[in-house]
């Protein structure tokens, strides 16, 4: 979940701020320091076979590690909790296929969200340290191609993890809002919905998923917490009022935001296929992760977790570009409905019909 296509990012404008930053963040002051703020994130081992649940990057002693998700206390009776929503299974060529996309803004309601959207990525980036070519976000150059001008903007395990947990923290939150106010909406009017609710909600635990698998890799610390107890509550409350004056502009910009996730995710895979991520080259996924997905024996490196993810991104930029083309109040949830011709390409749970830009209400209802 990410913000803008085309705004390059500029250097912190407080060189003190920067410097707090960077120890809050990074973990530049090492020692007690580091693992008391920011994210605890350093590099232990690529593999410990003998407890996958281990998270992979910390810089708190092994013995000081707290299990994150620990399994229920006093039921002996439960052996495993599965997940409410299954994820459909994406094949190797499918998530290779997916393409950094931009839908053009075409008029003011577009403008707003990618506006917005813009403005969200040039803060994060900046506060974060990160940095990408413009041609690269346009589709128009290979992320592999690109370095890093200075050394604050170059992408280490560390920050990328910084910048995941973080963003995947407040993902989850629109499609809650969306669900959660079009639910309260159908109880109000004493109507059906036509299928949008589940959609939003499984996005939201989607996102969600993505979040719990990096905090098996990474633990964060009190500044983090701190930091993603705000953006959670200010993110709350604005998707709130937006989605209650114009769900269609709020979809839009969840469908900008997406644009961006993919682009992020697409860079860091690069970064793994260029060998600037040398500690992930050959890390193994989480076990929540290859429960999850479904990932495959042989299948199971970052990089290929990494693909997953983005191939989800992939999936809610397609679902929020079309839902914003829609009649938000009548039209049926085209991703769950069936068709006159189910021969002829139309929008799934999957990604077999992806489409960048979303489908178009013609196309559809």
């Amino acid at each position: 979940m990410y913000a803008s296509t085309g705004t390059s990012t500029q250097a912190l404008a407080s060189k003190h701020f920067a410097t707090q930053l960077s120890k809050a963040i990074h973990g530049f002051n090492v020692g007690s320091a580091a693992t008391r703020t920011g994210l605890r994130a350093s590099y232990v081992a690529i593999h410990q076979h003998a407890n996958p649940q281990r998270r992979q990057f910390s810089s708190t002693k092994r013995a000081q590690l707290k299990e994150y998700f620990p399994p229920p206390a006093n039921a002996p009776n439960i052996k495993l909790t599965g997940p409410a929503w299954h994820h459909p299974v994406y094949s190797e060529t499918q998530m290779n296929d997916i393409k950094i996309a931009h839908r053009d803004a075409k008029n003011w309601s577009d403008w707003l969200a990618l506006t917005m959207v813009r403005l969200l990525r040039f803060g994060m980036d900046t506060a974060t340290g990160y940095s990408h070519d413009n041609e690269v976000a346009k589709g128009k150059k290979d992320p592999t191609t690109t370095s890093n001008r200075r050394s604050w903007f170059a992408m280490t395990e560390r920050k990328w993890l910084v910048r995941f947990v973080f963003l995947e923290s407040v993902a989850g939150v629109p499609g809650m809002v969306g669900g959660m106010l079009r639910h309260l909406h159908s109880l109000r009017r004493m109507k059906r919905d036509n299928g949008w609710i589940e959609t939003l909600l499984e996005e939201a635990y989607n996102e969600r998923m993505h979040l719990l698998t990096f905090l098996k890799m990474a633990e964060p610390g009190w500044f983090m917490k701190l930091m993603i107890l705000g953006a959670q509550g200010v993110f709350f409350n604005g998707m709130f009022l937006s989605y209650l004056i114009s769900p269609r502009t709020c979809h839009r910009f969840v469908g900008y935001l997406e644009e961006e996730a993919v682009l992020t995710y697409t860079r860091a895979i690069a970064d793994i296929d260029a060998g600037k991520l040398p500690k992930w080259e050959k890390l193994e996924a989480p076990e929540i992760a290859v429960r999850y997905w479904n990932m495959p024996e042989g299948h199971r490196t970052m990089r290929e977790l990494l693909l997953y993810i983005r191939a989800d991104e992939a999936k809610h930029r397609e679902v929020n570009h079309t839902l914003g083309n829609l009649e938000q109040k009548v039209d049926p949830n085209p991703f769950v409905s069936e068709y006159e011709d189910p021969s002829r390409p139309h929008p799934g749970k999957g990604i077999e019909n992806i489409k960048p830009t979303g489908w178009d209400r013609n196309e559809v209802i």
